[in-house]
């Protein structure tokens, strides 16, 4: 759930040296250059460097690109520590709590962008009323199927219900067809969604109240965890998928062996040009009653605190969030982009989710997390693989990632 694929490009000392915020970057014929860090590769954001240089003759872009996830948030903490950030970074789920809280970013809340964001964007990005990044797009993550298989068993239209999933799963399997592969390598899509239903439910406050001590993993938990344990205890998932990668599963998708498969839009381009053949659509993962979206916001766009450059930086963050630089990003990246002027043109198998993305009705424990997101991130993952195996029970599960909370609160 977590792969993106970037390009990374190794940055030299001479580059690391023109990346520096404090450094001067005009010249004598009065052009000013804003260094940026980018988390998308060459291929995506050429077009729209381009695209803002051209708006804006008197600017000039210096770009680097990092490796996503950890490689990137590694690198900038380095950098941010030793001054020598650049004018414009990525700011994540997975660093905000160090960008917010080390003052390293400036407030975006006044800038005339900040009303085009999604609510859910601004959300993501604020703390204690300033805005620090400013994220155009958000995916979503649900049940992606083989039409053709699940037309094979009568289904035409996705299951409403939790229970109807099941029903499919096995009729699935009794036909000789393998019914669902995810990759336990995480905390998976269908898990997020199902703990999104019982966020829901408690009225979004979920993760605030576990971390409060108003509630805990044990009371909130174990359902969605008994829940998704069925696919395992009735037999339609193997347990064998304790031991495939996420690549894995998704080859075993690509190539007609599984009927359904757990995943996020990104994923869905790479699937196609693998398997241009393969007639596809995403649904929402069923719950009891209702079903729901896995997802989160995507990264955001960040202008450092120390940048001497601010008002060429502002500039360009702004172009980031217009129709015309929107406009260039999401044909490279084909995203379910969320700023309020602009409407994206999608795949078809995004449309059943596209509207609650933009609306962010999602979930995503590790990005409501509060505080210590890798550590519980990293406990959660451990202890799933376990309950895949048969090793351990969801009350357990649950119980243990209280143990660790507390741990970590101190």
């Amino acid at each position: 759930m977590s792969s993106r694929v970037a390009i990374a490009v190794s940055a030299s000392l001479l580059a690391v040296a023109a990346l520096a915020g404090c450094s001067p970057s005009g010249d004598s014929s009065g052009t000013t250059t804003v260094s940026f860090y980018s988390w998308d590769a060459a291929a995506t954001m050429k077009p729209v460097i381009d695209g803002f240089e051209k708006a804006n003759p008197s600017i000039k872009i210096q770009i680097s690109y990092g490796t996503p996830v950890q490689g990137y948030i590694s690198t900038l903490q380095t950098r941010l520590g030793s001054g020598t950030a650049s004018d414009v970074y990525i700011i994540t789920a997975e660093n905000k709590q160090q960008i917010m809280d080390g003052g390293f970013a400036k407030d975006l809340s006044k800038e005339s962008f900040a009303s085009n964001l999604a609510d859910a964007a601004k959300a993501t990005y604020t703390k204690d009323g300033k805005l620090y990044g400013a994220a155009v797009a958000s995916w979503g993550g649900g049940i992606l199927y083989n039409k053709d298989l699940l037309a094979q068993v009568g289904y035409s239209t996705p299951p409403a219900t939790w229970e109807d999933f099941i029903d499919l799963c096995k009729k699935l399997q009794a036909a000789g067809i393998t019914p669902f592969y995810e990759a336990p390598d995480g905390i998976s899509v269908t898990l997020a969604a199902l703990l999104g239903l019982e966020n829901q439910k408690l009225g979004g406050t979920m993760d605030a109240d576990i971390f409060a001590g108003k509630t805990t993993f044990a009371k909130t938990w174990t359902g969605p965890l008994t829940q998704w344990n069925e696919l395992f205890e009735s037999g339609v998932e193997s347990r064998s998928v304790a031991g495939l990668t996420g690549d894995q599963v998704t080859a075993e998708f690509e190539k007609g062996n599984v009927a359904m498969t757990s995943t996020g839009s990104w994923a869905l381009g790479s699937i196609q040009a693998a398997a241009p053949d393969l007639k596809v659509d995403f649904m929402a993962v069923p719950g009891a009653t209702s079903s729901y979206w896995a997802g989160a916001v995507s990264p955001g766009y960040a202008i450092n605190a120390k940048s001497k450059n601010a008002d060429a930086a502002e500039k360009f963050v702004a172009y980031l969030q217009s129709p015309a630089g929107v406009g260039l990003y999401q044909k490279a990246t084909a995203s379910i982009t969320t700023t309020a002027d602009f409407t994206p043109t999608l795949d078809p198998a995004l449309s059943t989710m596209a509207t609650a993305v933009r609306n962010g009705d999602f979930y995503l424990p590790q990005v409501s997390w509060p505080t210590h997101s890798a550590d519980l991130n990293s406990e959660a993952t451990a202890q799933l693989q376990e309950l895949v195996q048969g090793k351990t029970t969801p009350a357990q599960v649950a119980a243990d990632l209280d143990t660790k909370l507390k741990s970590l609160l101190g």
